[in-house]
């Protein structure tokens, strides 16, 4: 029957058989220590390369798609397959009338624009003149002491540069471009703005931070063009952008007369889905490493639970005297199972504390400069992670003490007279 004195009695055996065997407390709660530092840490690894991974997605954009023009590959109305569709500049204001609650761009880019600074050498770079919005569609945000293009630089035409921050220290070093003179082939155009630092792990053309954006009104009449490479949309949530592509597509379908269904007039590139892929992949990195470092713990418990075992040996006489004495099997079997939870949970609390060490440690690095970290991230350990390995480390401590335990409830009190 169960009174207030068994959890006393438990408690008063586990403190004295700890205090004869505490070379062989230290040594489990050691091991217990490795495993739950090695699971931190591979969890913490796991979601730092997931975070920035994501990071990296969202450097180009988030919830955007990016469309550029193609060929019919189907007959329409009469007309035959293999037309080339070509967009326009004046595409954009139609679409934004039939697509309001879309955010859509347009893009002019040179690939080979002549880049002379006042004084200096000339370069060759890439021009990429487009709507002011594209600031907000692809997260260009200026480093302090400068800006954007804005609705004025678009109307007026003016001859206004925003460089990325990679192009902008090669052609002017460490001397700050915002108010200087830039040469885009022969004409000249004032830096307004360099773009923030980012990461990025996708592009179309070239990464962001090697060309230089101006208002398509300026370019466009410089290049003599009216003919866009892309368009760009963004929508305000993943699960909008389906419809946003179908009602873009009937749109331009209707204006150049191609099938809404031919996928060939359009190319598009829905990063939306991408970045779905991308996710799926990052939480199989996660589980993989989850189950590695998880492995690594149950191998701790597994010497807990041979030192348990070990303990129940060395204790078969000393069991069966006390249980021959009186002692119920709950305070033998209580004991054993309380030493294994204990030693376990103090081997997680010591290797919890030498990883959140560690993760201070590593987040002292810096990341800019550093491409490992900046395509690795460092380790985060998260409310989640924690839950995790605290819910391991009770069923390794439960495991680890119940089957000894069993064992030494097991045993007949009469045969432990003739054990040696």
């Amino acid at each position: 029957m169960w009174s207030r004195r068994h959890p006393v009695v438990t408690w008063q055996l586990f403190l004295r058989a700890s205090a004869l065997q505490k070379k062989r407390a230290v040594l489990t709660i050691a091991s217990i220590a490795w495993g739950t530092v090695a699971i931190l840490m591979l969890l913490g690894f796991g979601q730092g390369l997931r975070d920035q991974l994501m990071r990296g997605r969202r450097g180009m954009g988030e919830n955007i798609a990016v469309i550029w023009p193609g060929e019919t590959s189907k007959v329409w109305q009469g007309l035959p397959m293999g037309r080339s569709i070509r967009l326009r500049i004046e595409d954009v204001d139609y679409l934004r009338s039939r697509l309001p609650d879309v955010q859509i761009v347009g893009e002019i880019t040179t690939w080979s624009a002549t880049l002379r600074p006042g004084t200096g050498r000339t370069i060759t770079g890439r021009v990429t003149g487009t709507n002011w919005q594209y600031g907000v569609v692809r997260n260009h945000y200026p480093k302090p002491g400068g800006r954007f293009l804005d609705p004025l630089d678009e109307q007026h035409k003016r001859r206004v540069a925003f460089l990325g921050d990679a192009l902008a220290k090669e052609i002017f070093g460490a001397v700050d471009p915002v108010g200087k003179a830039l040469n885009i082939n022969g004409s000249p155009y004032t830096v307004i703005g360099v773009m923030q630092h980012k990461l990025q792990m996708g592009a179309y053309g070239g990464p962001d931070e090697d060309h230089v954006v101006v208002p398509i009104t300026t370019l466009a009449p410089q290049l003599g063009r009216q003919y866009l490479n892309n368009l760009v949309i963004k929508v305000a949530r993943p699960e909008l952008m389906a419809d946003a592509l179908a009602r873009l597509r009937k749109a331009l379908a209707a204006t150049y007369r191609f099938d809404p269904s031919d996928e060939q007039a359009l190319g598009v590139w829905n990063t939306v889905e991408s970045s779905k892929t991308m996710e799926n992949i990052t939480l199989g990195i996660e589980l993989f490493l989850g189950i590695v470092g998880a492995l690594t713990l149950l191998i701790g418990g597994v010497g807990v639970a041979n030192i348990m075992y070990a303990v129940v040996k060395e204790k078969t006489r000393e069991i069966g005297v006390q249980m021959a004495l009186g002692a119920r099997g709950r305070w033998v079997t209580g004991t054993i199972v309380l030493q294994g939870l204990v030693y376990t949970l103090a081997g997680g609390l010591v290797g919890g504390g030498i990883a959140m060490v560690l993760v201070a440690l590593l987040d002292l690095v810096p990341v800019e400069g550093n491409q490992a970290l900046e395509l690795l991230g460092k380790p985060t350990l998260s409310v989640p992670i924690a839950v995790a390995t605290a819910a391991i480390l009770g069923l390794v401590g439960i495991l680890a003490g119940y089957f000894p335990a069993r064992r030494a409830a097991a045993i007949d009190p009469a045969q432990t007279l003739r054990y040696e």
